[in-house]
């Protein structure tokens, strides 16, 4: 399946799932350019931002290969895919292992699944890790969920979960216990707590909408945030 031409810069910063994802980027006829260099990423038409570990090391080793502005920059000119946690370092702290700044690009933060929620439907204690396939409920019109169902599968692996400062964020959610945030938007951005990259067709799909994405998400889309 093709999705046309063009060059994808895969932010490298020690800590993501690059290989991954660029793998998926180039099945579906994509350039993927893995990089540590702001000066490379910065010749890409859109840029993906993945993320796994811990929120605090990950910050620093983005400041470590001077990042943090090029992320910044880049969240505010081009189509923009933060994936797992490189959507919660978009926000503006998180209490993983302590109290820590993030990137402040959205407004919110990131805590740890509250205990007293983590409770199935069926009386049975929740694990965290949260991890393996849960649905993904859309909760806005967006080009990156054209074609694929309602309630669709995707892949996850999380400890933490945004509460963005704003409702209007939320792209879509999914539910371990309570609902919790599993997609923000807004103008360019689009972040994903799950990993397209790793779930199946539906995750294909909205890696090959996230190709042919102008930025623009419409009028379901909230603007930024003064």
């Amino acid at each position: 399946m093709s999705m046309g031409f063009t060059r994808v810069g895969i932010v490298d910063y020690g800590m993501g799932n690059l290989h991954s994802v660029a793998k998926a980027v180039e099945h579906l006829g994509g350039k993927a350019t893995i990089s540590s260099r702001a000066e490379e990423l910065a010749r890409c038409d859109r840029i993906v931002f993945p993320g796994v570990g811990a929120f605090g090391d990950c910050m620093a080793a983005l400041e470590d290969r001077d990042l943090l502005e090029f992320v910044r920059v880049a969240a505010s000119s081009r189509p923009f895919l933060g994936i797992c946690l490189g959507m919660q370092l978009l926000m503006e702290s998180s209490t993983e292992h302590g109290e820590h700044t993030g990137l402040g690009i959205l407004p919110g933060r990131v805590l740890p699944f509250p205990e007293e929620a983590l409770v199935a439907s069926d009386g049975r204690r929740l694990k965290v890790p949260h991890m393996g396939w849960n649905e993904l409920h859309q909760l806005i019109t967006h080009p990156l969920f054209a074609g694929i169902p309602q309630d669709a599968h995707y892949y996850f692996v999380h400890s933490f979960y945004v509460e963005p400062a704003h409702p209007d964020l939320l792209a879509a959610s999914s539910d371990y216990g309570f609902a919790f945030c599993a997609a923000l938007a807004q103008d360019n951005i689009f972040a994903l707590q799950c990993h397209p990259e790793k779930s199946g067709e539906a995750g294909l799909r909205l890696l090959g909408n996230f190709l042919q994405w102008s930025g623009d998400c419409g009028s379901d889309c909230p603007a930024a945030f003064g």
